[in-house]
């Protein structure tokens, strides 16, 4: 079928939900992700206004050829590759279809980033991006655009999984999509640096099934340290819902809650602790969003709350804490205005309608948003 997206039309296969279809047979093409691909061209666009060198862009799984084209769209020397040789010659179709100039090739991502340098390296597999992280983080020249959807083993609900792909120790809490872009954002960063390069987050979000982050990589071994330094644990207590976080990547969690007593404590880490994206870069992002863009409006909620929401580890979830105070909800800017007037810093969070950070103390948002 034919597919108009973005000011491109490509010819696809049957669309399919990855999140609750899989990836089935056949070339894959995921309509859902029209979010994330809308979000990619406008972040295509303001990266090159700030890095005007970076020209080249690998689309490391072409699939339908459908982020690829749309990047060749902005003038972008795109390379579509892919292990299928029917994707491959969808991707090339597409292509020639829009008279965009681009390269499809068979190849495997990881023996083709070991040959050939790109500036702009986008890695959207179907599940985790890990077994393709050190070929693109080592060989990029300016940024690695990364999706997973591998969402369960990133926050913790498949914790075994998500210890062996991530070497890092995830929680199953109530702010689940926090915690899937930390480790991811750990995961990353160790991984560059062991190359002496800094991955440094300048956009990421949450949306539906799959997180994405967008690093700039930046070869100074300096700058690689000083992203190290900011991975550390976050400390979660599942009776009062406490949080609190260390930097360091030796772990001192308390035996029991400083606030409650209790004991039932989880501990997480090494995670980011960092801020996840650039605020200037994310509003320039967001300037870039057309009206040509299905998402568009989408696009621009998400990328104003990203740019403004507070760099804290973790988020709250308004319903939840409601419901254990026995209260109703009220109107969350309603609820983040009382804690802003009692003196506390509150913003919304991008991942869901319910969702806020603040420096309060769950007490001192009980306490701040009493009627």
């Amino acid at each position: 079928m034919d597919v108009r997206e973005g000011g491109v039309e490509v010819s696809v296969p049957d669309a399919r939900d990855g999140a609750s279809e899989g990836a089935g047979d056949g070339v894959f093409y995921n309509p859902t992700q029209e979010l994330n691909r809308d979000v990619t061209v406008a972040t295509l666009r303001a990266y090159r206004e700030r890095e005007p060198r970076a020209s080249s862009y690998l689309d490391a799984m072409a699939a339908s050829g459908i982020r690829g084209v749309r990047a060749a769209a902005e003038g972008y020397d795109v390379t579509c590759a892919d292990v299928d040789p029917d994707a491959v010659e969808l991707a090339r179709e597409n292509l020639a279809r829009n008279d965009l100039d681009g390269e499809a090739i068979e190849r495997d991502v990881n023996a083709l980033l070991y040959e050939s340098l790109f500036d702009v390296v986008d890695l959207d597999p179907f599940g985790t991006p890990i077994p393709f992280a050190d070929a693109a983080l080592s060989n990029a020249r300016s940024m690695v655009c990364v999706t997973a959807t591998d969402t369960a083993p990133l926050c913790g609900a498949h914790q075994r999984s998500g210890i062996r792909k991530y070497s890092t120790l995830p929680q199953n809490t109530d702010y689940h999509p926090e915690m899937g872009l930390r480790v991811l954002l750990s995961a990353l960063i160790r991984t560059a640096a062991r190359y002496d390069k800094a991955a440094v987050p300048i956009l990421s979000h949450v949306s539906r099934h799959y997180v994405r982050t967008y690093l700039q990589i930046d070869a100074r071994a300096t700058q690689a340290d000083e992203l190290i330094d900011r991975l550390g644990y976050v400390h979660h207590c599942e009776d009062c819902l406490r949080r609190t976080h260390e930097v360091g990547l030796i772990a001192h969690p308390p035996d029991r809650c400083d606030a409650c007593g209790g004991d039932r404590l989880l501990s997480a880490g090494p995670l980011y602790l960092g801020p996840i994206r650039d605020a200037d870069f994310v509003h320039t992002v967001r300037e870039h969003v057309t009206d040509e863009m299905g998402e568009a409006a989408r696009a621009e909620r998400l990328l104003e709350t990203v740019a403004t929401e507070l760099d804290t580890p973790t988020h709250y979830d308004q319903h939840r804490l409601c419901k254990q105070w026995s209260r109703s909800a009220p109107a969350m800017d309603d609820f983040l205005a009382s804690l802003r007037d009692a003196g506390f810093a509150a913003t919304r969070a991008h991942y869901s309608g319910t969702a806020f950070k603040t420096d309060a103390t769950v007490p001192e948002i009980r306490d701040a948003t009493a009627e």
